[in-house]
């Protein structure tokens, strides 16, 4: 009769996969704030006020906007008070991963969170509104205008969704 033997797990071997995974949580932050802050850069400098430039015929076009609300322009004329707001999200959402247990799919949607908070923070602290350029629809019907940060906190919300819904793994000793 074989006896299964697992390797022994060093307290500092335990400890690593306990903790959240750091560098996918700030690395996709900072990508995404540094595209959203180059791309609302490149929008400005090439794109007037009202000027509409069709992408996909007029599915996607880009439209430089400037929003003074929060998420794809609701509650417009909140400016300061969602930047206040953004700050103490911003502390939650770092809050929150350090004591999440390991999770890669967690990891990745509070890092795109961050990054489209702190992308659309920067706007608000600079110049006083968030620029949005991206306009999607047909015709008439147009969804709201928004940019790489709402985009990214978007996806994370869907992220988060999903990791809410999806059944937990099961312990690999679990049939035994």
């Amino acid at each position: 009769m074989t006896e299964k033997t697992t390797p022994a797990v060093t307290a500092t071997e335990a400890e690593a996969h306990a903790r959240p995974a750091w560098l996918v949580f700030a690395g996709l932050a900072v990508v995404v704030v540094v595209l959203d802050q180059l791309a609302k850069a490149w929008i400005v400098g090439n794109v007037a006020p009202g000027q509409v430039v069709d992408v996909v015929g007029s599915w996607v076009r880009l439209i430089l906007s400037h929003n003074n609300g929060a998420l794809f322009g609701l509650f417009s004329s909140s400016a300061t008070l969602f930047g206040i707001g953004s700050l103490a999200v911003l502390v939650l959402i770092v809050w929150y991963h350090a004591r999440a247990p390991r999770n890669l799919l967690l990891s990745i949607a509070l890092g795109l969170l961050l990054g489209g908070a702190v992308g659309n923070l920067v706007d608000r602290l600079r110049i006083g509104y968030v620029v949005d350029f991206v306009d999607i629809g047909l015709g008439t019907l147009r969804f709201f205008t928004f940019n790489v940060g709402d985009s990214a906190i978007s996806t994370a919300i869907l992220l988060l969704l999903v990791i809410a819904i999806r059944p937990a793994p099961r312990p690999a000793n679990a049939d035994a």
